[in-house]
């Protein structure tokens, strides 16, 4: 379909956005449209913003825990040792 038959386009807003490696992106909005704070890199995937000079911080990634990682941080070495030793009177028929 032509324009002539589509109508005429609505009016839009071109905004820049800066990651934190330097990546500009500069996504097309409707005039009338709310202009969000952030925008996903599309090259990188971090968070850009609207200012250049201060653009946000990459999100922290936490590494990947174990279950027992998790138990660790939760008991104590004190508390690991007496949930140990009744898991061992049990299947020793002692408890």
């Amino acid at each position: 379909m032509g324009e002539a038959e589509r109508g005429e386009s609505a009016p839009r807003l071109r905004i820049s956005f800066w990651c934190s490696n330097g990546h500009e992106t500069v996504p097309s909005f409707a005039s009338d449209a709310q202009v969000p704070d952030t925008w996903d890199c599309p090259r990188c995937g971090f968070p850009a913003g609207q200012d250049r000079d201060s653009p946000p911080d990459p999100p922290r990634t936490e590494p990947y825990k174990t279950h027992l990682a998790y138990v660790r941080e939760r008991r104590s070495d004190a508390d690991g040792e007496a949930i140990l030793a009744e898991a061992l009177a049990k299947l020793r028929g002692e408890i």
